[in-house]
């Protein structure tokens, strides 16, 4: 509990302790009965903020016995009781609590806590439901009670609640589309859902699973139906847009298409896993229409904030498996723009523009990278290689030979450096290094 809730209770507290009946004979003896009661309970509360449970219990327990329909000191007790595992003595107190104050959410929440660190879910859910009543954010605490329970229905239809009024959290979202692919939801009656549409025209749920139930039997041509009906009806519908994308590119409308992963990829309540599936279908669908890489160019700055991977870097890769190299590079370069520290993309860049043939861009990329990562041996090959190329033999070799102190138990690359070496002793008319070269490469081979 917090700071300021401690003071709230105190203040509620003492004044419980001046409301009682000034009836009694003797009013000394009531200041007397009062200050103690009042001593055990600052008692508890010092224990208790040191750590020992065991004699704030005792305290409480004291002050219980002046005052036993206190319900704020049973919660305190609860609490106490708790802390040191009496999870039987900790419920009866908060049950105390509750049975004489069931309008204070703090007593429901110490129940709570027992219920869940004893994983008696069951009872839980009984106490969560109280506590929705306090917090709707608690709505889904009991979500996950239902799936821990098994109660798959019951959670279903909480969720697709909790959906009709917000967004859900990733969680939620992560647990509604589990629930939805289960063999229990994974294909509603058809007729249940178009009467669901028909009945609640604005409610977006039942048209997506019915989309989903005509897409499990390849019946595209009435999910299409579907998804413009729900585009028609709700026209700000996200989900009907990612459904729309697939229709438009089967289409061949980029333009719409286009539009609808737009719609898809600024959503705040959709994962990137499906904004990353209607991107990679749009990519698909560039390679044979070209006019459309600028909308490319523009879908990947949404994924900045994915730091599971970067797009960029993976357009790039796309590019290169179809041996569209300029296209490869030019990705890798925006990978690089975004991540300068990028190791795995510099290496691949630095490879496509090898197999470019892009002689003075690679040379001067390599170098600049070098200087970036003075340790990153395979760079100071690509610079001596690319000089090599453009018969500056002097250069290559000193790049070679700076590279060479840095590779490490790596064979191949080593061989590489020695045959590059070779043609610039060679040219360079440098018989004797040409001859340590050859010898070092004949004892690696």
């Amino acid at each position: 509990m917090s700071k300021n809730s401690h003071i709230a209770l105190l203040v509620f507290f003492l004044l419980g302790f001046g409301s009682r009946s000034l009836a009694q004979q003797n009013p000394e003896d009531i200041a007397l009965e009062e200050n103690k009661t009042e001593e055990y309970f600052f008692e508890a509360l010092t224990q208790r903020g040191i750590e020992n449970y065991d004699k704030a219990i005792i305290a409480l327990q004291k002050a219980l016995e002046k005052e036993p329909k206190n319900a704020a000191f049973l919660f305190e007790l609860g609490k106490n009781q708790l802390d040191v595992k009496n999870y039987i003595a900790a419920e009866m107190a908060f049950k105390n609590a509750i049975e004489i104050d069931a309008k204070q959410r703090w007593y429901w929440n110490g129940l709570y806590d027992i219920y869940y660190q004893t994983k008696a879910f069951d009872k839980a859910i009984g106490v969560v439901q109280k506590l929705v009543e306090f917090d709707p954010n608690m709505r889904e605490d009991l979500v996950s009670l239902y799936m821990t329970t098994d109660q798959k229905e019951k959670a279903l239809a909480l969720l697709k609640e909790m959906e009709a009024t917000a967004h859900l959290t990733k969680t939620m979202e992560f647990y509604k589309l589990k629930l939805e692919r289960s063999t229990e939801f994974a294909a509603p009656k058809k007729e249940t859902l178009e009467l669901g549409i028909k009945e609640h025209p604005k409610y977006e749920q039942n048209y997506i699973d019915l989309i989903n139930l005509y897409l499990s039997f390849n019946q595209e041509d009435k999910a299409f139906e579907v998804a413009r009906a729900l585009e028609k009806e709700i026209p700000s519908s996200e989900w009907a847009a990612v459904s729309l994308v697939k229709f438009y590119l089967n289409a061949n409308d980029g333009t719409k298409a286009s539009q609808a992963m737009f719609t898809v990829l600024q959503s705040t309540k959709m994962d990137f896993k499906i904004k990353h599936r209607v991107f990679n279908e749009f990519l698909i669908f560039t390679v044979n229409n070209p006019v459309y890489f600028k909308e490319v160019d523009a879908a990947i700055p949404y994924f900045d904030s994915d730091t599971s991977l970067s797009v960029a870097s993976e357009v790039a890769k796309f590019f290169w498996k179809k041996k569209d190299l300029d296209k490869a590079a030019y990705y890798f370069e925006k990978a690089i723009q975004q991540k300068p520290d990028a190791v795995e993309s510099i290496n691949y860049y630095l490879e496509v523009l090898q197999q470019k043939q892009d002689f003075q861009r690679l040379v001067r990329k390599a170098i600049e990278f070098s200087e970036l990562f003075p340790t990153q041996s395979n760079y100071y090959y690509y610079a001596g290689w690319g000089c090599n190329q453009v018969k500056n033999y002097q250069k290559a070799k000193e790049y070679l030979e700076n590279g060479l102190d840095f590779v490490v138990d790596d064979q191949p690359l080593e061989v590489l450096f020695y045959e590059q070496l070779i043609i610039s002793c060679e040219n360079l008319k440098d018989t004797t290094g040409k001859q340590r070269y050859s010898s070092k490469l004949k004892q690696i081979k």
